[in-house]
């Protein structure tokens, strides 16, 4: 029997303010090919998915916290309980508008990397508005695209 255990995952840190743990696919223990999934904690007042886009079908799902969902070109705000369709190809950004960390829960299909992740570390992701759509009309948070202190990581 396989088990992922979120306690024994350490996961990463990513420059935008949030830790994501991969409890299904990447390095967890348990491996599909149909969908990956993991468990993201983002920091307080701003800790961020990055707007970005990706061929995968994917559904966030709000453990706790209160958050700003930027989709294509619509802005709404995300509690805990609530869950959200990310089409294929569609940019998002999940922003935390509280003062505790927001957790969730992400699904993605099918199962395998997306580009995102390695373009925030590397400090080359594609900026809202010039190289990417930009974000919608209302959206409080604007896009975190700094590389992490130091220079870019490459993995």
């Amino acid at each position: 029997m396989l088990i992922s255990d979120l306690q024994q995952i350490p996961g990463r840190t990513y420059p935008a303010r949030r830790r994501t743990q991969n409890v299904v696919g990447g390095a967890a223990p348990i491996h599909t090919t149909e969908f990956s999934m993991g468990f993201v904690t983002l920091e307080p007042n701003g800790g961020q998915v990055p707007w970005h886009n990706q061929e995968q079908v994917e559904v966030y799902f709000v453990v706790s916290g209160v958050g700003e969902m930027c989709l294509g070109e619509e802005v709404c705000e995300l509690h805990a309980g609530q869950a959200v369709h990310i089409p294929s190809g569609v940019f998002h950004q999940l922003s935390n508008k509280g003062d505790a960390p927001l957790t969730f829960i992400y699904v993605y299909g099918p199962a395998g990397d997306v580009a995102h992740w390695k373009q925030e570390l590397a400090g080359t992701l594609p900026a809202a508005g010039k190289d990417a759509p930009p974000l919608p009309q209302g959206a409080q948070f604007p896009q975190i695209t700094e590389p992490p202190a130091g220079g870019p990581i490459h993995i």
